[in-house]
């Protein structure tokens, strides 16, 4: 969840289609078979026992190939009558699709990798912070128990009489690292005609509430130079922590910005993130550098909001900086209105009770939205959980956005 929240990360060599490089020296590549019809409880369960830490994702990748694959050959045994389910992989994402002609599709999108694991492998049930049932461990919240819901949704609907759209499965690769190593970003430019779509719903937690649109993110990097002195000699050196120190100031000052759009209501932050200075205990320091983040409402673009950035900072911009300054765009990436004015995303507020509210950090909905199409975030689990060693899944939170998922994908569009 929300890439852009981690300092770049280098990728491992580069993988192939269907291979399993990618995985840790040692780990073994066989993919362990998922049951995609058991209950999303258990199928949460089964991915969770399945590390997949980014850019380490082959193993779940191959697992969840095979049984989607499995779903096609059982629909082209049991109803030859229907139009072939394709499945394509491109990496580690794997994409599958209906082609029933039913008139509207849906794209039901989670990632499947995980930050690293803090001591919460395998997975366990047991009560959680509610005091009701819980999967517990790594990615149980931030996704695979969404990646569980779609992928049930999916194997249950395929072939069913009840399907009222066409459903495009995605199970993607490298969302919790840079935007460039994201394989919805990939898909976009090496295979587009994959993504199209009237809506897409991405399983990140929500709490099982619709959360509409995203805030668009950026991240700089500011670096100041100085000139390296013994500390007993100060004044013959320029301390770069120092010059850094008035930036910071203004930083801590800006004053955020509340959006309200579509009804939902959007709060922006300044803030610095990392910062980074020293030599030694007796040495005026260099060289001083911080990463600053903005999250951004919206109704701002990329290049307004890196306007406001550089306004806030006072050092210039990255073409003209002030003396001793350097900066540097690190990440970015756009907002998501919320789009709820369309049809295809109010059918799905009311399919899931009407309970809508802003997503304030940044998701995957932004690149759907870049294709002009309505994006929500909906799934289960509380998003504080993410990331944290107790991660966990309440039960009962599961079941009710696979129940209102099937909903929606078998009630038919009000004309």
């Amino acid at each position: 969840m929300d890439n852009a929240s981690r300092p770049p990360t280098q990728p491992p060599a580069p993988t192939t289609t269907g291979a399993s490089p990618g995985t840790r020296p040692g780990t073994p590549t066989a993919a362990p078979a998922l049951d995609l019809t058991a209950s999303p409880v258990a199928l949460t369960r089964a991915l969770v026992d399945i590390p997949s830490e980014s850019h380490h994702e082959a193993a779940i990748a191959d697992a969840v190939e095979t049984a989607l694959r499995g779903v096609a050959d059982r629909q082209a045994a049991d109803h030859p009558d229907l139009p072939a389910v394709t499945v394509d992989r491109n990496g580690n994402t794997v994409v599958a699709r209906t082609h029933r002609g039913l008139g509207r599709r849906v794209i039901l999108a989670g990632h499947i990798d995980t930050v690293p694991a803090a001591d919460n492998l395998p997975s366990r049930s047991a009560p959680g912070a509610d005091g009701t049932e819980a999967v517990h461990g790594l990615g149980s919240v931030d996704m695979k128990s969404g990646d569980a819901v779609f992928l049930h949704a999916f194997a249950t609907l395929a072939a069913s009489p009840d399907l009222t759209a066409d459903l495009t499965l995605i199970q993607y690769e490298g969302e919790e690292v840079a935007t460039r190593f994201n394989g919805l970003q990939h898909l976009a430019d090496d295979r587009p005609d994959l993504l199209g779509g009237d809506v897409a719903i991405l399983g990140e937690p929500s709490g099982a509430v619709i959360e509409a649109g995203c805030q668009g993110t950026v991240r700089v990097k500011v670096t100041a130079h100085g000139r390296r002195a013994h500390s007993a000699r100060a004044w013959l050196g320029e301390n770069a922590v120092h010059a850094l120190g008035p930036v910071i100031s203004r930083v801590a000052a800006d004053e955020p910005r509340q959006v309200d759009i579509d009804g939902c209501g959007y709060r922006e932050g300044l803030n610095v993130v990392v910062a980074h200075a020293g030599v030694a205990t007796n040495t005026i320091p260099d060289e001083a550098w911080m990463f600053v983040n903005f999250r951004f409402a919206p109704d701002r673009s990329v290049e307004q909001a890196l306007d406001h950035v550089w306004e806030v900072l006072g050092v210039g911009t990255p073409e003209a900086p002030a003396d001793g300054f350097a900066l540097e765009v690190d990440d970015a990436a756009p907002g998501a209105l919320p789009g709820l004015d369309r049809p295809a995303a109010r059918a799905l507020v009311e399919a899931t009770g009407g309970r809508v509210r802003a997503k304030f950090g940044w998701t995957d909905v932004a690149r759907f939205a870049g294709l002009g199409m309505p994006a929500v975030n909906f799934g289960p689990g509380d998003p504080g959980l993410c990331h944290t060693p107790g991660e966990h899944c309440p039960v009962h939170m599961i079941e009710t956005v696979s129940d209102q998922i099937l909903r929606y994908l078998t009630t038919p569009e009000a004309s």
